[in-house]
């Protein structure tokens, strides 16, 4: 593969350096990456690709995040000043004939004006159209992010199409970054890509700042308590409020829990389109003190402190990065069996998992739990002592890099280059 064996330097160093096979440091190549995604909100998808971001821009490499309309100022604001924000307007998440093909044409220009040695696409229509955009501009790496499966929990047409689509960009694809195994696993069993393509990286986060956190110091008034009021059973979702997440379906089957446990208060945490429709049927359904919607919140970790016990209800996920920011905070969890879940959660030990088509199932083990302090205790305990050093936010970023190196390196050879890479640009930043 050539001589040169590359070891990055940590952040902070200034320098940008390898180190050849006799040990020499000497100056390393500084890569353009350019990553697309179709909308920047407050969701798992989109915090990994900021942070994936981030991450090389702080080690001296030149970043690019390109993205549709649909932005956030939250998110927008986590973005480190170095990467370049480059708005695409067509790039939607609906599918639109004549926008997608502008946006095809936008992002194929785009890449080859920045000249870039990296595409990383994230989510499923920013990664087809951006997967192909980069082939059509030549660009020598092309990497897709696998945070959830298009082609299943969908209609038989959708299901069609979007396999269809994604085993063609798979021909284009140098490398594919799945969230867990679960989702790896599906993607090849349904005969996308080659096996040797597919690496698995946790979405990565700061572990301790949910490990440490306590309560939000207004949690009385978050709850609608009186001062004198004791504290209820509180129940946490984490969630964007759109389809998949099913809120409605979950607010439906929750009377179950309220008629056991009255003083229970489930807050849901997060915005999105289908919010004022969640808030229309909890008052249809006379839940407006049993229910707390808070919005988004830039302080999670405080909301899962304050909980005793953790949701997701989704019916389609990749391995979604909430489910270890309840077990960080030491809360367990109640979930429905999605691929990947099982990859950390232990049902009996952190955990209950429930059919995914049985949301009543779901509310019936809630309430069991809450009713049972004792073994809710145990799986809380259980929660706390879960090995999460794999979603380390510092370990995501290095798993990521290498497999931009390995890629580049196995694109140089291919070409007959040496993988001793040319240098470019050395004023790097301090």
């Amino acid at each position: 593969m050539g001589s040169a064996a590359i070891e990055w330097i940590e952040p902070g160093s200034g320098d940008l350096k390898s180190r050849d096979a006799k040990g020499k440091i000497e100056a390393a190549h500084r890569l353009r990456i350019a990553h697309v995604i179709t909308r920047l909100i407050n969701g798992g998808a989109d915090e990994n690709t900021v942070y994936s971001c981030n991450w090389a821009a702080q080690r001296g490499h030149d970043v690019f995040l390109l993205h549709g309309e649909a932005v956030h100022p939250e998110i927008l604001a986590k973005v480190d000043p170095r990467v370049e924000l480059i708005g695409i307007p067509d790039l939607t998440r609906s599918i639109s004939p004549a926008s997608d093909l502008r946006a095809l044409l936008a992002l194929t220009r785009r890449f080859r004006a920045l000249n870039a040695d990296i595409v990383h696409t994230h989510t499923s229509k920013a990664g087809i159209l951006g997967r192909f955009a980069a082939w059509a501009a030549r660009i020598p790496v092309i990497i897709h992010g696998v945070h959830i499966v298009p082609f299943v929990h969908v209609g038989v047409a959708e299901r069609f199409t979007y396999l269809a689509l994604e085993k063609l960009a798979a021909s284009v694809t140098s490398a594919f970054i799945c969230v867990s195994e679960g989702i790896r696993d599906l993607c090849m069993s349904a005969g996308v890509g080659h096996p040797d393509k597919y690496h698995v990286v946790y979405s990565g986060f700061d572990l301790d700042r949910f490990r440490n956190a306590s309560p939000p110091a207004d949690w009385r008034e978050l709850l609608r308590l009186t001062p004198e009021a004791p504290r209820p059973p509180v129940l946490l979702m984490i969630a964007a409020f759109e389809p998949r997440k099913r809120h409605a379906e979950f607010l439906e089957v929750f009377n179950k829990v309220a008629a056991r446990l009255p003083e229970t208060v489930l807050v849901l945490a997060g915005d999105g389109p289908l919010r004022p429709i969640a808030e229309s049927q909890v008052n249809s359904l006379g839940l407006q003190r049993r229910v707390v919607f808070t919005g988004y919140r830039d302080d999670p970790e405080r909301l899962i402190a304050l909980a005793d016990l953790c949701l997701l209800c989704s019916i389609r996920e990749g391995l979604p990065r909430v489910v270890m920011q309840y077990l960080a905070g030491g809360k367990p969890c109640v979930a429905c069996d999605l691929p990947g879940l099982r990859e950390v959660l232990r049902p009996g030990s952190n955990s209950v998992i429930t059919p995914p088509d049985d949301l009543g199932a779901m509310a019936d083990a809630t309430a069991a739990l809450l009713e049972d302090r004792e073994r809710l205790a145990c799986l809380a305990r259980g929660a706390a002592a879960t090995d999460l050093s794999n979603w380390d936010a510092k370990q995501m970023g290095k798993r990521t890099e290498a497999i931009y190196r390995e890629a580049f390196n196995r694109h140089r050879a291919s070409k007959g280059a040496s993988t001793r890479r040319p240098v470019r640009n050395l004023a790097l930043p301090r």
